[in-house]
């Protein structure tokens, strides 16, 4: 029997498509090490999809904490199968999983800056247009 609090639902938002990594190169066959499914959220949310620690704990429904120290964990794993040359194993692990049902928006975007620029013109031409409808309805100087 476990001793200690339960462990949170971590929320995910779907399984990853790939469970596997391994390195070419190395003769005969690498050591694994595994990379739960909580650690593969935090890098994607944190490295990937660019958001920031407060907003990954959110999508996770965990804390900004908890998230920080998922995330280091993480990225001590990555770096060591990286330097050493072993096999990344993605597991679910001893973490129980929700996989949300709806769909996440990519923080980045490969079209966030023109979406961007588009809505500073925007704002601008607004901001033009409101500043001449003033002055036209100001009344003369003398």
């Amino acid at each position: 029997m476990d001793k200690g609090r339960r462990k949170k639902v971590r929320y995910i938002q779907n399984m990853p498509s790939i469970v596997q990594f391994s390195p070419r190169g190395k003769p005969g066959r690498p050591d694994e090490i595994e990379l739960k499914i909580d650690q593969f959220e935090t890098l994607k949310l944190a490295d990937f999809q660019g958001y920031d620690q407060s907003e990954g704990a959110k999508l996770m429904g965990i804390s900004r904490p908890s998230f920080g120290r998922i995330l280091r964990e993480a990225r001590k794993i990555l770096a060591t199968a990286l330097v050493q040359g072993k096999i990344i194993r993605i597991r679910i692990g001893d973490v129980q999983v929700g996989v949300r049902q709806r769909d996440l928006p990519h923080k980045k975007s490969v079209n966030s800056a023109q979406e961007t620029e588009e809505t500073i013109r925007k704002n601008i031409l607004r901001y033009s247009e409101k500043n001449r409808i003033k002055e036209a309805s100001k009344p003369p100087k003398q």
